[in-house]
């Protein structure tokens, strides 16, 4: 039996909220369709934000409203308590709630402290226990845009605290794109030791093109949840130089060809990216879409 990971498809949030094509709600949810025939089971849907800072999630109830159910889980990210109730209302199966390890970009991309993020959390906690799935990510885990580096004893000083009140699912986000594999391995490492049963998930960005080696790094360090895009599109409104999403399809192939299986169609994958890339009107940084698979299906 081959071992398993998961990919949960973030296409629709982290993969298009900085993107200047507008995707109007029928194109959404033709890319819904493209995600769920390529194999995803878990989706990161939409984002509960206000929309005169992230236009392309203004359409979140509307896109919630008439969503595929059987055989998925829909999580909708919210950096607030207004984005929270929305969430809850929305009839979501997960919430993602966002806390910041530095305080400078955490003003910025949520209006509050760390400290004050990791209060809310407490909250919100209490208010969602056993109504829906729970995850915190904490984002800019291995260095932020305008503080620098951020200590692996930073990243447990504030997850211990968000621990008072123990999400399901803990996210280490690389929302710039800085990691390393060792860089990977030691906060992996760290999480574990302090808290051996929580399940961790990597969100990964490819700025530097380092993402799947730290996916792999991930893997090696027992990981076994990790965030992708199609076309590898993506990037943060609110930190600079934040670009994409590690590539669903290259995932996928670097995976399936080591022996790991993740459920998706790897030919599915790409046609999905590249519909991706004609919606946006612009080439989209996936590389695996652009050479195909190996071997080649028969034919080609």
């Amino acid at each position: 039996m081959k071992d398993v990971v998961e990919i949960v498809d973030v296409t629709l949030r982290d993969g298009i909220q900085n993107e200047k094509t507008f995707l109007d709600l029928d194109t959404k949810k033709r890319m819904l369709a493209a995600i769920i025939d390529a194999g995803a089971t878990r989706i990161e849907i939409t984002s509960f934000v206000n929309p005169a800072r992230v236009p392309q999630m203004a359409d979140a109830e509307a896109l919630c409203a008439d969503l595929p159910r059987e055989g998925l889980r829909h999580i909708g990210l919210v950096l607030n308590h207004r984005g929270f109730a929305r969430a809850l209302e929305a009839g979501l199966d997960e919430v993602n709630y966002a806390i910041v390890l530095s305080d400078t970009f955490s003003q910025r991309n949520q209006g509050m402290t760390t400290a004050e993020g990791v209060a809310l959390w407490h909250r919100l906690a209490a208010e969602t226990r056993g109504r829906v799935g729970t995850n915190v990510t904490l984002a800019a885990a291995f260095g932020c845009p305008f503080e620098g580096e951020v200590p692996v004893a930073r990243m447990i000083e504030v997850l211990e605290q968000v621990m008072e009140a123990a999400p399901d699912e803990l996210t280490l986000a690389d929302t710039i794109g800085v990691a390393t594999p060792r860089d990977i391995e030691d906060r992996v490492g760290a999480v574990r030791a302090r808290f051996p049963d929580l399940p961790i998930r990597l969100h990964l960005h490819n700025t530097r093109n380092t993402g799947l080696a730290n996916a792999w790094a991930g893997y090696c360090a027992g990981v076994r949840s990790f965030d992708a895009s199609l076309g590898g599109v993506g990037g943060c409104p609110f930190a600079p130089r934040a670009t994409g999403n590690l590539p669903t399809e290259d995932l996928v192939y670097m995976f399936e060809r080591s022996g790991i299986a993740t459920g998706y169609d790897l030919d599915r994958a790409i046609a999905g990216a590249k519909a991706l890339e004609v919606a946006l009107g612009h080439p989209v940084p996936g590389m695996l879409m652009k050479a195909g698979g190996f071997p080649a299906p028969a034919g080609i």
